[in-house]
């Protein structure tokens, strides 16, 4: 462990060594993951979305038997149970609460009273502003290199536009692996940067080893809607270019049985995926087709992510996965990517005085 430290304001507001996230990947931001980047001085953030109330319970009881050190939980701000999760955290005393969608004005109040840090995330200028203005600690802004659902504005547009827009801490993602690009993340004026594929291909996942060995060789990614009907940054595998070419209607009877394995998987009444579905429809102004097809993302990803069939499922990836060829701890990658950092620091400033 490194005695080295980047202080900004996102370690002085969290309470962490080191200004590096792991974000809430779904089926693989469990105890295991989260736990090491907590021991090695990053953010862990459990996944959540693909939990019951009860198993959630029990990964944080587990991270909290394997750290002392702050975590986070990723939480889907539509989902019709989120205030009884919110509650959940607030009884467990986890440190951040983190979104994937801007979180309601009542929520962010909620955790903020019980001390909870609020971190959504966001794809835009506009919903940075918005969440800054209702009380978000800091905001997470994804750029289109990211995996996962993404937007079409790169990184490096769209995070200057977030820095100069907002007067709280502003986390990078998309596009981030190395510390060149946490130096440059500072160097725009972000508090840190977050990852996932860098993670995700790491020792400490609990991917199987056969989908590590598939991401470590793949290097193209492509954005489809044919997953869930948004955009989706995912491996390009012959089972993406099937799902690209098939039509809708294969995709909705597909989408539907997805729904029928998730309700039993997750737990969850038809009703509570209705209730669901309404929420993420007004939330996010989809056509029913498109709810209906979200159903596909948490079975496609299990397949890969945790049964281990690739061949059968969907990978989310960033496009840094062209450029990630080995599986550190994250002890080991957190450290390098700190140490790098600092020194590109100082031989742009020793540069610039010379």
């Amino acid at each position: 462990m490194i005695e080295q430290v980047l202080d900004t304001p996102l370690t002085r507001l969290i309470g962490v060594r080191h200004p590096v996230v792991q974000t809430g990947m779904g089926w693989v931001a469990g105890p295991r993951l989260v736990s090491a980047v907590a021991n090695a001085g990053g953010l862990g953030v459990l996944a959540s979305a693909t939990m019951t109330l009860d198993q959630l319970a029990s990964a944080i009881a587990e991270v909290r038997s394997r750290t002392d050190a702050p975590f986070g939980v990723n939480l889907r701000a539509d989902a019709s149970d989120a205030r009884d999760r919110i509650d959940l955290l607030i009884k467990h005393g986890v440190k951040v609460a983190s979104f994937a969608l801007a979180p309601r004005q009542e929520l962010i109040a909620r955790l903020k009273d019980a001390g909870i840090v609020v971190i959504p995330s966001v794809g835009a200028r506009r919903h940075a502003e918005k969440v800054a203005a209702w009380g978000a600690d800091a905001v997470l802004v994804q750029g289109g290199e990211g995996g996962g659902h993404t937007g079409a504005v790169a990184t490096t547009l769209l995070l200057p536009q977030v820095v100069d827009a907002v007067d709280i801490p502003v986390i990078a993602a998309g596009g981030f692996f190395d510390g060149r690009g946490l130096a440059a993340a500072l160097v725009y004026g972000a508090a840190g940067v977050a990852m996932g594929t860098r993670f995700l291909l790491t020792r400490d996942s609990s991917v199987p080893d056969a989908v590590k060995r598939t991401y470590l060789g793949m290097s193209d990614t492509v954005v489809t809607r044919q997953v869930d009907g948004m955009p989706h940054r995912v491996l390009r595998t012959p089972l993406v270019d099937a799902l690209e070419r098939s039509g809708q209607v294969s995709g909705l009877v597909r989408a539907v049985r997805n729904a029928a394995r998730f309700r039993r998987v997750s737990g969850m009444s038809w009703t509570g995926m209705i209730r669901d579905g309404l929420a993420m429809k007004h939330g996010k102004e989809l056509t029913w087709s498109q709810v209906l097809m979200a159903a596909n993302t948490p079975m496609l990803l299990k397949a890969a992510m945790v049964d281990g069939r690739p061949d059968l499922g969907v990978m989310a990836s960033g496009q840094v996965v062209a450029l990630i060829d080995d599986l550190p701890s994250c002890e080991e990658l957190i450290d390098g990517i700190v140490t790098q950092a600092a020194d590109v620091l100082r031989g742009i400033g020793a540069n610039l005085a010379g």
